[in-house]
């Protein structure tokens, strides 16, 4: 089969769309055939090597962990799933840019609704279980406030739109031009990242400080100054790593790996389905240009998320 292939770590650059083996699904698995896949942040780093101490990866590494497409085999042992099944699917740290991948049933796997198209399907396992997780964490609930941090990217377009769904009041950090698609996926204000500092202009939106912050930027050192945007006893939560403590009232949360729960995926492609949750693609590419996919997700600002089309 086709796939796109790092043979060890390497620059984004060297990567490629070559042959490799086929995978057949063990025992507890299905084997799909791929329609699209998406890319996430982290695939760069697995690519290059950048965070091997917390996620090392095994070579030769097929990039990508979101999928969609139709099951194509059960492995011994899988029950509620047959060949030709629409399905979306995250794959753990590898194997999605293919023309087959392997899943196992559970929360990672979910059948396709009708009206869920592959190509906006395979765009929200990792974004879209991330935000339900952060979301989680800080146990955001109706009526109160959260400022998202990073909120055009991937994990930030779910996270406004689950927030809001949530009934909170969704504070989102934008440039001028991306005010309105916010506020279309219900963002009640923005605050301009390019024209003023964020902290300061979420306290005058929000005097005394929002309940949570959702940063998905920001890491280190460079949290504790987010986290002043929050109030006393507020929450913060990030998918990257911070101070265990924040030097003010502020209880911090991370989240590197998110733990998703039994019918989290099925219900994010329900509302996608049905209109309840907005998909952006920002870009697309066919599998032949999938190299080129990594490069430009990598060196450009690319709102919403990068599709491969595989079939």
């Amino acid at each position: 089969m086709k796939a796109l292939v790092a043979s060890d770590y390497m620059p984004l650059d060297r990567i490629a769309v070559t042959d490799h083996p086929t995978p057949a699904p063990g025992p507890g698995q299905v084997l799909i055939k791929v329609e699209a896949a998406a890319l996430n942040p982290l695939d760069l780093m697995l690519i290059t090597g950048a965070a091997k101490e917390l996620y090392p990866a095994q070579h030769p590494l097929v990039v990508g962990m979101d999928a969609a497409g139709t099951v194509a085999e059960v492995g011994e042992g899988v029950s509620g799933y047959a060949p030709g099944d629409p399905v979306v699917a995250f794959t753990g740290q590898a194997g999605a840019v293919a023309e087959y991948t392997v899943a196992s049933p559970g929360p990672l796997l979910a059948r396709r609704p009708t009206g869920l198209d592959s190509l906006h399907a395979a765009a929200i396992p990792e974004s879209g279980l991330t935000a339900v997780c952060l979301l989680r964490a800080v146990a955001l609930a109706a009526g109160e406030s959260v400022l998202v941090v990073g909120a055009t990217g991937g994990i930030g377009l779910y996270a406004v739109q689950l927030a809001d769904a949530l009934g909170a009041r969704v504070i989102a950090t934008a440039t001028e031009a991306d005010e309105e698609y916010l506020r279309g996926l219900g963002a009640a204000d923005t605050v301009d990242y390019k024209k003023a500092d964020v902290v300061e202009q979420t306290l005058r939106l929000v005097p005394g400080g929002v309940d949570a912050v959702v940063d998905l930027v920001n890491a280190g050192e460079r949290v504790t100054d987010t986290a002043r945007a929050a109030r006393p006893g507020g929450r913060l939560v990030s998918p990257l790593f911070g101070p265990a403590e924040l030097e003010r009232d502020v209880s911090p949360v991370y989240i590197g790996r998110f733990q998703a729960l039994p019918g989290d995926l099925d219900d994010l492609a329900a509302r996608a389905a049905d209109g309840r949750l907005r998909v952006e693609l920002g870009a697309r590419y066919p599998l032949e240009d999938a190299a080129q996919a990594v490069a430009d997700f990598a060196g450009k600002h690319i709102r919403g998320k990068v599709v491969i089309t595989v079939a």
